[in-house]
């Protein structure tokens, strides 16, 4: 027998936004902690426990606050990743980053390398229930954009990106490894660009989370 859906997120606060705006009570919701380490630990961790007791997850949906790509989404935006990409995983060089699919290492010990696609049915899904958001890769970082430069980089790297945040690529492997399908869910609390706590947006970023959450079930 298949569960409910699993949203994870990575702190409580976006938890209780999510559960406020649930319309369906098989969905699970769980804050797993920051950044793509823990939340793709944790997550691994709630898909054993389920598949083991009979009751595997049909998919799972990583959710939350975000930086947004100015011109791309607004603050107070809402989301939907066509893909998870870690865009700081890999090395850097005298001309520049290299991505780890490009080190040359055998694909089997990359986990299905840098950028792990939404499920095309389940992003579908979303998009029906939520026709106002916006699409496109999202990207996941260990350390939160601050500086015009890195900005400027992130966008010239990636220039379809409309979005950051820190756990969506740790979850989307955790999804991969238990063949679970998996999407991403954000909605946007600040610009990217220099680090200036005077510009988010919590507030409106979780109330617009709260919506979104309809959508989930």
């Amino acid at each position: 027998m298949t569960d409910g859906l699993l949203v994870v997120t990575a702190v409580p606060a976006e938890a209780d936004a999510v559960r406020a705006g649930l319309t369906d009570a098989t969905v699970t919701v769980a804050p797993v902690g920051v950044g793509p380490a823990v939340a793709g630990a944790a997550t691994a961790r709630l898909l054993a426990l389920a598949e083991a007791a009979g009751r595997p997850y049909r998919a799972v949906v990583s959710a939350g606050v975000a930086g947004g790509f100015v011109g791309r989404v607004a603050v107070g935006g809402t989301v939907l990743g066509t893909a998870s990409i870690a865009a700081d995983l890999g090395a850097e060089s005298p001309d520049g980053f290299i991505p780890v699919d490009e080190l040359g290492m055998p694909p089997a010990l990359l986990g299905g390398g840098s950028v792990v696609p939404a499920d095309p049915r389940l992003l579908a899904a979303l998009r029906v229930a939520l026709p106002s958001a916006t699409t496109g890769p999202v990207l996941t970082v260990s350390t939160v954009t601050g500086t015009a430069a890195s900005t400027e980089e992130l966008r010239r790297r990636h220039p379809g990106a409309v979005a950051e945040a820190m756990e969506g690529y740790g979850v989307a492997v955790a999804a991969a490894q238990a063949g679970v399908p998996f999407a991403e869910l954000r909605t946007i609390s600040n610009p990217i660009g220099p680090r200036d706590r005077d510009a988010w947006r919590l507030r409106e970023a979780l109330t617009a989370l709260t919506t979104a959450a309809q959508a989930l079930r």
